[in-house]
């Protein structure tokens, strides 16, 4: 199995349901462990499959539906990245996180080592900026993604 893959996913044309893509650009901008590579995996489907198959570690950047605030955000990694994606409420999208690991799960090729670093959207109307509260937290979002790829590439 490959290396590292880090996932933005999103439409960006959707205010903060594109946060995970914006993510992903400004991870894919900074200093990355060899082998890791970022991807803007767009609005999610079942295409992304090989991609997933192939990694040793999954990291996937997204807008979640939560239960906050907008700007509240959360990791989900390992089992609770799968009790999480099993509730079936996780992400906007045609089709899901959810159907996406299932998928991944009856193969059999899930890699063993996954996260969802998750920020609650606010606004999801037509348009490319994220909202302040989601603006607001990017950073610490950022750091906490680079902290899960520098455990992951130790």
């Amino acid at each position: 199995m490959g290396g590292m893959l880090i996932l933005g996913i999103g439409n960006s044309l959707l205010s903060d349901e594109g946060v995970g893509i914006r993510l992903a650009e400004a991870l894919a901008a900074s200093a990355l462990p060899d082998g890791a590579r970022v991807v803007d995996g767009g609005t999610i489907g079942l295409a992304l499959m090989p991609l997933i198959e192939d990694a040793r570690s999954v990291l996937f950047l997204d807008a979640a539906r939560l239960g906050g605030e907008a700007g509240a955000w959360r990791l989900f990694e390992g089992e609770a990245f799968d009790a999480f994606v099993r509730g079936g409420r996780s992400t906007p999208h045609d089709v899901g996180l959810a159907d996406l690991v299932f998928a991944l799960s009856l193969a059999g090729t899930l890699p063993e080592r996954r996260a969802l670093l998750a920020v609650q959207p606010g606004e999801c109307g037509l348009g490319a900026a994220l909202s302040p509260p989601v603006m607001a937290v990017m950073d610490t979002v950022l750091d906490a993604a680079r902290t899960v790829i520098g455990r992951w590439a130790a």
